[in-house]
């Protein structure tokens, strides 16, 4: 019992448990596992540009404990590329990670969704569980559109008409992208109001807003605007109408003219408001009888001329040209006459004219298009036939100006000159009369003829003197002169006669004699008396000269040009003491016209007393007074003088009986008291007194005023001459009256001249005052003229006045009459009776007492139509019938006329057009009587049912023959409202979606009527059976979407089976839309849809067909029954393949690279497109370039950006260029490819101009492409094909050495590759090509930099001109240098000599030593490193020749330049040596042509020729070898000095050192060649070729020679070439043969060799000759200069190129 109870006791424990370690395992089962229900993947979205941090998924509700004391589970991320999640494990909690970055997911970084895996490690079973997380990155509305283009254009033609669209440059991808998504990437387009083109958004539209197609919605006029500026909206379609983004582009339009108008005359003399001309009437004249030859062609006023109005017809090839003719003319004769030319207008006379028989032509021209336009110009042209006397004379001068002296007698003629050489000559003439004849003019004066005359007859004619003149009168006499031959008058010319003063006026004393008193108190020069004498005439002749002629007794004197007589110096007056003197006044004129006077002054002699008279200075005075002086003005001051100062009066005794003048008592100042004038009195002589009071104390003087004339009277006319005159119309010159005016002042003042103030060019006046007619009036035009004279003086400020003259044209017979329209149209309905009146024509005469009469003029109408003679009413005669005319249109035309019964003008004429109207005669006719169709109960709206058809047999084309169809909704009209008709196709549809009971039958009655006039019809039934749904076929889907079908699936490949079924029906299956272009087939009995055309992805990308199924009972019976169940959609959608290769932008891409380039600097950029899409158009780019050096390529591509980079330096490369070939490949690099060729050239700044222009680097880099492309193009106008490429972009650099900045203007440094050298463009001639057009260039760089952007200056880079300047300044020392050289020379020269002589006595010695030294036998080399003198860069194996073979001579003149440029780079311009460079043994490989080989000296090459030695001051010396001449070479030794600015070596002559402070260190790798120069390179390569033996007395190399050279190839050298020391040359067993028991002396320097590295082995090999190298050493090497072992600087010429081993340019240096 007890044993069962312990059984059943541990049983239930077990039991326990066990449930307990089942519940904790089903527990740990259920970690890591999602505590919720739904799909596994946790799919959250986020907006894009969240910020960091934001909470992507706040709990993944994973089952489990990843924190605490004992977790369950492990929580990790998995693919979580590039770490845009964070998990916190503990709260399950993932972050967005966006530091230093933003979450876009537009291009370029186009993150649209994230997915990471949560990993759940189960800590407790071990299992792993991954929870997808797809983060979808939502789109915000960040990006704006953005247009392509900075601006588009179109142009358009103004004819084209409204509805058309002008524009559809912003579809695809030319118009605006936003890289946004959904409805914020997708642009709509508007078009906005332009306020600067106010018209430009009324004028287009864009209907279509999501396709951008610009809309023509007015008619253009390129007359009224030619350029439209529209600007353009793109918006995106965000949902939030404020979030919508927008940017604006414009559209500029240019209107193109079309021919819409037609030509006109020119001059155009525009109707106000309008743009139509006014009537043009040309004018010509001729004179009668005159011979054709004579006046061809016929002068034209203004010249004939008519343009098209469409003046700017694009192109100009297709602007049509005019054409001229005469249409009508009065007479009608005048064809006889004139000729004009068709395409000139040129107007020719065929024969003389008579004017007795016609006095006038009036024609009419016209000017059409000579490509039929139907708009042609009219204008008039009126030719006057003259008489012969046509022609006005006319003076050959201007003006003309004559002389006459005053004292010449009458008849004397006047002269053109002061000194009266020669006559006036006045040459008139007359174009009537042969110049060689008398034309027998009339000339007449109209002022002074009764001064002088002109000769009556002759060619030239003389002015005479009618009667004297006096100078002292007038001076100047001034007319006009006027020819006529009794028709004509001249036009006036102006003479002036200048009267030459003579001597013929006296000196004139106012008296005969003088009394005068003096006393005895007076002193010595007081005034006695003052004499005037008066001489009219002028200059010489007038100046007067006084003289005392006798009775003065030595006691007075006079002065001789004021005429004052004073008591003489020194004299004493006595009491009663009296004189007589006699003073004799003298004119200036020669002694022999010489004229004097004389008179007396009696002088009596009195006490002193105080009784005297006052005295006036003068007993004469004169003076000359303007009319025009102002009251009150002081004119002289009569002051007198009395000896005992008693006041004195004064008074004008006489003559001022009006009292003009007034003189103040007491201060005797003379003023004026009344208004002068010179017409009433010209002249005053007063008599003045002054009185001291006393009955004798009175004196008198003589006051003579002349009054002068100003121009204050104007001239008047004479009113009794008529003023209302008349003249008959047509005469030209009639005459039509004469007026008259005169002038009171004087001189020029009063001259009278006419003119007319209007009507000029019809009227003249002449100078007398005749009126006449300029031209021939039209009293038709006007009959009445006001016209107006006016009368003007002849002064500076002349005066006028004018008269009005009242002038009546009288009329005569001179117009025909003249249709109030050219042309009248009249539309006329057929069928019309007889004598129905359609038309009122009307015609005027503006002809006084003219009776117009009407009559028709073209015969063949006179049948049809009947003219009123007198009303002007046009009837028909008889019915017309519009379908009798043949034409299209039913019209006629014909002309009427109309003419006066009383005058004898010709006709005037008009053109009559008459259209019949068609007036609709037949009705339309159906073409059944009943009609019949079946439909679906079920059919949608817009099914088709049937079609009906009617014709109507009116003449095709007229409204009566159009039909169209319309329901007719009374008969039945509940079929009317379900049913409908098309009006044009007359297609019968369903109204609405039907849903009508199977079997039903409707009627329908369908109208047909055309637009006639009246409108006729005619009607129809349609008869429409519902059918059973049992029978109309019902596809099993209603969309079909297939399997997407390759482009390239070959015709006939299934694309996808259709299925329909209906009750024992068989069913017909058919294509009815998307399938246009017939790309598909489908079996009508099994639905088997198949491609029938080959696809192309690349032009439509997917199709949507629509099939219908019916049953063959339908479609037996032609109808077809659309429903909702028989159609059914299939979408198809064609697969992308790879069948389009890359193709590159360019065949060619030409870009350059720096020398100081660094590695890996962009060089240029290529791009390859592929019409294929996804990774079919993903390319990847490889290059195809030989190696350049050890074994890597020169360049590097990004692999899927296309961007080439530098892989190596180009120090001292320049002038190297490198071709190679570039690869693109799509799908990522594999699929198709295509390649293209790359052309970089080296360059550096000696290649390169700098572009200066005044705005910031930063917006030149915005443009850079624009802007090269410009440059590039200026270029490519000299080089064809030239590339120009930018090196740098950045701020301005100016100052000393360019050390300052100015990041307001910009530097851009460009050079250009020329293609067909491969080599920059010298930098001179890139400066020609661009400075030569800078203003060009600057035109074209505007829109790029902005307003006022241009080109400053094009210069030379920093660097260049730094080193001109610096080359400049050491041009002062350089002088210095070249004085003390030529110094050095002159002082040479003995020593030259003495070298010139020991070369010769050398000469033999050294021939016979190189015959010695080939004839020994070669040495063997202890290895095979020995035998080769190149080693291959980046190879260690070496390669030669057997010694057998025949040594090899590689000459470079026999390389063509031309594989040098195009192998190794050289350039072709580089000089080649004609002697042979290098010298190679038997054994040694020739390198093959463009080997990148390195040269090394062979084995033991100088051995024998001398050692290296350290001495104890750590110097490195070489001394020849031998022991015999150990002395000698001690003497000889160079120091080798390590030169630390270079690092090269330079050599130093030194004492000789003991021979025990010395480490003696043999050079193993010197091998003896005494035929060998040596040639060291900055790397340590050494290169022999023969050269001469030295004598004693040739000099060792210079150490400044050396130093030199060693500075050149330090500049020169390329750096990526080895250093070689000298002890791996070469390694083997020295030669104990010695060649030269004197060997010449060599200095050599290698790279930073030192004693460490240098290991002393014995001897040598020898080296072998051939005869033919005996030969060249016999015969060159004894004409290679001397100098070149001399102190002689090497020049540039001089350096050696190793081109032929290295595309490099390695420069080596002859030592």
């Amino acid at each position: 019992m007890l044993q069962r109870f312990c059984l059943w006791k541990w049983l239930a424990v077990g039991t326990a448990v066990a449930t307990i370690l089942a519940g904790c395992l089903a527990q740990n089962d259920e970690d890591c596992k999602l505590a919720r229900t739904g799909p596994p993947a946790t799919i959250v979205p986020i907006d894009e540009e969240s910020r960091n941090g934001t909470i992507l998924v706040d709990n993944m509700l994973i089952k489990g404990t990843a924190g605490g004391p004992d977790p369950t589970i492990e929580l990790s991320l998995k693919d979580n590329v590039d770490y845009w999640v964070i998990l916190d494990p503990i709260s399950q909690r993932l972050y967005l990670n966006s530091t230093g970055r933003i979450l876009d997911r537009d291009p370029p970084v186009s993150i649209q969704s994230i997915v990471v895996q949560v990993q759940c490690v189960n800590k407790k079973v071990g299992t792993i569980i991954n929870h997808e997380v797809r983060i979808v990155v939502r789109d915000r509305n960040d990006n704006s559109p953005r247009f392509q283009q900075q601006r588009y254009y179109v142009a358009v033609n103004e004819l084209t008409p409204v509805g058309t669209t002008i524009f559809t440059g912003f579809s695809g991808n030319n118009g605006a992208t936003d890289i946004d998504d959904g409805p914020n990437g997708q642009i709509e387009y508007v078009i906005q109001y332009n306020p600067n083109d106010k018209t430009s958004n009324r004028t287009f539209d864009i209907p279509l807003t999501l396709s951008g197609a610009v809309v023509l919605r007015e008619r253009l006029n390129y007359e009224e605007k030619t350029r439209y500026f529209v600007i353009v909206q793109a918006n995106d379609r965000a949902q939030n109408l404020n979030e919508r983004r927008t940017s604006t582009t414009t559209l500029t339009v240019d209107v193109l003219d079309g021919d819409d108008l037609g030509p006109m005359f020119l001059p155009c003399v525009l109707v106000n408001n309008t743009r139509d001309c006014r009537p043009l009437t040309y004018q010509a004249s001729l004179p009668e009888l005159t011979d054709p030859a004579r006046v061809n062609p016929i002068s034209v006023t203004p010249p004939i001329q008519a343009i098209d109005q469409d003046r700017n017809i694009q192109p100009p090839s297709d602007r049509p040209g005019i054409l001229y003719s005469i249409l009508v003319g009065t007479p009608e004769d005048y064809p006889q006459y004139f000729h004009m030319n068709l395409t000139t207008a040129v107007l020719t006379l065929l024969k003389p004219i008579n004017r007795d028989l016609h006095q006038k032509f009036d024609l009419v021209i016209k000017a059409e298009q000579d490509n039929g336009h139907p708009l042609p110009a009219f204008a008039n042209l009126h030719i006057e036939v003259l008489d012969e006397n046509n022609q006005k004379p006319y003076f050959t001068r201007s003006t003309y100006e004559g002389f006459i002296l005053e004292s010449s007698p009458v008849g004397t003629t006047i002269s053109d000159n002061q000194n009266l050489t020669s006559p006036l000559q006045i040459v008139v003439l007359d174009n009537d009369v042969e110049e060689t004849k008398d034309p027998q003019l009339h000339l007449f004066l109209n002022d002074y003829n009764t001064f002088f005359t002109v000769t009556q007859s002759g060619i030239t004619r003389y002015l005479t003197l009618l009667q004297p003149v006096d100078r002292e009168v007038q001076q100047l006499y001034t007319f006009s002169m006027t020819a006529s031959d009794g028709v004509q008058e001249s036009v006036p010319v102006m003479v002036n006669i200048l009267v030459i003063d003579a001597n013929d006026n006296s000196p004139t004393f106012s008296n005969i004699s003088y009394n005068v008193k003096i006393y005895t108190d007076m002193r010595p020069g007081e005034g006695v008396i003052k004499l005037t004498a008066v001489d009219a005439d002028e200059g010489p002749n007038g100046q007067i000269v006084y003289e005392i002629l006798a009775g003065d007794q030595g006691d007075f004197i006079i002065n001789d040009r004021t005429g004052l007589i004073t008591i003489a110096p020194g004299v004493v007056l006595s009491v009663g003491r009296s004189y007589a003197l006699t003073v004799k006044a003298s004119d200036s004129a020669p002694p022999a016209q010489r004229r004097s006077s004389i008179t007396t002054v009696y002088i009596e002699v009195l006490p002193p007393n105080n009784q005297s008279p006052p005295r006036f200075p003068q007993l004469m005075y004169s003076l000359e007074v303007s009319e025009a002086m102002r009251i009150g003005a002081v004119l002289l001051n009569l002051q007198a003088f009395d000896r005992e100062g008693d006041p004195i009066r004064y008074l004008i005794q006489n003559g001022d009986p009006q009292q003009v003048f007034n003189l103040s008592q007491s201060s005797g100042l003379l003023a004026l008291g009344k208004p002068l004038d010179r017409e009433s009195t010209d002249r005053y002589i007063l008599i003045v007194t002054a009185s001291d009071g006393r009955p004798d104390g009175t004196s008198t003087a003589t006051v003579n005023i002349v009054v002068t004339d100003v121009n204050d009277n104007g001239p008047v006319f004479d009113m009794f001459l008529p003023k209302n005159l008349s003249v008959q119309e047509e005469e030209a010159n009639a005459f039509v009256g004469q007026v008259r005016a005169t002038d009171p002042d004087a001189g020029v003042n009063g001259q009278v001249h006419y003119s007319l103030a209007n009507f000029n060019n019809l009227f003249r006046i002449t100078s007398n005052g005749s009126i006449y007619t300029a031209v021939k009036l039209n009293r038709e035009v006007r009959d009445y003229y006001e016209l107006i004279v006016e009368a003007t003086d002849g002064a500076m400020d002349p005066r006028r006045s004018t008269l009005t003259l009242a002038i009546k044209v009288l009329d005569i017979d001179d117009n025909s009459p003249v249709f109030t329209n050219a042309s009248y149209t009249v539309c006329v309905p057929e069928n019309l009776p007889p004598g129905t009146v359609f038309l009122q024509i009307e015609a005027k005469d503006v002809d006084l007492g003219s009776d117009v009469n009407y009559r028709i003029r073209t015969q063949e109408a006179l049948q049809y139509f009947a003219l009123n003679k007198y009303t002007g009413e046009l009837s028909l005669l008889k019915s017309l019938d519009y379908e009798s005319f043949s034409d299209t249109e039913a019209t006629f035309t014909f002309l009427v006329e109309a003419f006066d019964s009383k005058g004898t003008m010709p006709p005037g004429l008009a053109t009559v057009t008459v259209r019949v109207k068609d007036m609709n005669d037949y009705s339309p006719v159906f073409s059944k009587k009943l009609y019949r169709g079946m439909v679906a109960p079920d059919a949608v709206k817009g099914t088709v049912i049937t079609t009906v058809s009617a014709e109507d047999q009116d003449p095709p084309g007229t409204p009566a023959s159009r039909v169209r169809y319309k329901v007719d909704v009374v008969q039945f009209p509940y079929s009317a409202s379900i049913f409908d008709v098309e009006e044009n196709s007359g297609r019968v549809v369903t109204r609405v979606n039907l849903n009508e009971e199977p079997s039903t039958v409707f009627k329908l009655v369908v109208i047909a009527y055309d637009d006639g006039d009246p409108v006729k019809f005619n009607t129809t039934t349609v008869e429409i059976a519902v059918l059973q749904p049992s029978v109309i076929p019902r596809f099993t889907q209603d969309e079909y979407r297939p399997p997407p079908v390759s482009e390239s699936a070959p015709k006939g490949t299934v694309v996808a089976v259709v299925t329909a079924a209906a009750l024992n029906q068989t069913i017909v299956y058919s294509i009815v839309a998307g399938n246009e272009e017939d790309v598909f087939a489908i079996n009508n009995r099994t639905g088997v849809i198949s491609v029938k055309k080959s696809l192309d992805y690349e032009s439509v990308k997917s199709y949507e067909l629509r099939v219908q199924a019916d049953s063959l009972q339908v479609v037996r019976s032609n109808l077809r029954v659309p429903s909702k169940s028989n159609t059914a959609k299939v979408f198809i959608e064609v697969k992308d393949e790879n069948d389009h290769v890359p193709v590159f932008t360019k065949k060619m891409y030409i870009g350059g690279v720096s020398e100081d380039a660094k590695m890996f600097s962009s060089v240029l950029k290529v791009k390859a497109d592929d019409k294929d899409t996804g990774n079919y158009s993903a390319m990847q780019y490889r290059l195809i370039i030989p190696p350049i050096k050890d074994g890597k390529e020169g360049f590097v591509i990004e692999a899927y950006t296309g961007l080439i980079k530098t892989a190596m330096l180009f120090k001292n490369m320049r002038r190297s260029y490198f071709k190679f070939q570039v690869i693109a490949t799509d799908n990522y690099g594999k699929g198709l490819s295509s390649k293209a060729e790359v052309l970089v050239s080296v360059v550096n700044q000696l290649d390169m101009q700098v572009i200066v222009s005044n705005v910031p680097p930063t917006l030149v880099e915005q443009n850079k492409d624009q802007l090269i492309g410009i440059l590039e193009r200026y270029v490519q106008d000299q080089i064809p094909g030239a590339t120009v490429v930018v090196e740098s972009i950045g701020a301005r650099r100016f100052g000393d050495g360019y050390s300052e900045e100015d990041y307001t203007k910009s530097d851009l440094m460009v050079y250009a590759i020329d293609p067909q050298t491969n080599r920059a463009i010298m930098r001179n001639e890139l400066f020609k090509f661009l400075d030569g057009k800078l203003l060009d260039i600057n035109k074209e760089f505007q829109p790029y930099l902005g307003q006022g952007g241009r080109i400053l200056e094009i210069r030379t880079p920093d660097v260049v001109a730094n080193v001109k300047k610096q080359a400049q300044a050491v041009g002062y020392t350089e002088g210095a240098l070249l004085a003390l050289a030529v110094i050095i020379i002159l002082c040479c020269m003995p020593a030259i000599l003495i070298v010139m002589v020991s070369y010769r006595q050398r000469q033999a010695e050294c021939a016979k030593t190189a015959r010695i030294q080939m004839a020994l036998p070669a040495g063997k080399p202890a290895s095979t490193t020995a035998n080769n003198l190149y080693e291959e860069l980046g190879d260690s194996t070496m390669r030669g020749y057997a010694q057998q073979e025949q040594q090899q001579l590689l000459r470079p003149s026999l390389l063509r330049p031309e594989e040098l440029s195009m192998e190794s780079g050289i350039d072709p311009g580089q000089e080649y040596y004609g002697q042979d460079y290098y010298s190679y043994e038997h054994g040694y490989e020739l390198p093959q042509y463009g080997s990148r080989r390195r040269l090394l000296s062979p084995s033991g090459m100088y051995d024998e020729y001398g050692e290296v030695v350290v001495e104890n001051d750590g110097g490195y010396y070489y001394s020849p070898h031998g022991s015999t001449a150990e002395e000698w070479a001690r003497k000889k030794r160079i120091k080798l000095i390590v030169d630390p600015e270079y690092e090269t070596s330079s050599t130093g002559e030194d004492s000789a050192p003991d021979s025990s402070q010395r480490n003696r260190l043999n050079n193993p790798n010197i091998q003896n060649n005494i035929n060998g120069n040596i040639y060291i390179a900055q790397n340590g390569s050494v290169v022999r070729t023969r050269r001469v033996c030295l004598g004693n007395n040739l000099k060792v190399t210079s150490p400044v020679r050396l130093g030199k050279q060693f500075k050149k190839l330090d500049k020169l050298a390329v750096t990526h070439e080895e250093n070689v020391p000298l002890n791996t040359l070469s390694k083997g067993p020295s030669s104990s043969d010695k060649m030269n028991t004197r060997p010449c002396s060599v200095s050599f320097a290698s790279s930073t060799i030192g004693a460490e590295n240098i290991v002393t082995k014995p001897g040598g090999s020898k080296m072998k000759s051939t005869e033919e190298q005996e030969s060249v050493v016999d015969n060159e090497d004894v004409k290679e200069p001397l100098e070149s072992h001399s102190e002689h600087t090497q020049s540039d010429e001089e350096e050696l190129w190793m081109g032929p081993w290295n595309n490099l340019h390695i420069p080596m240096t002859k030592l």
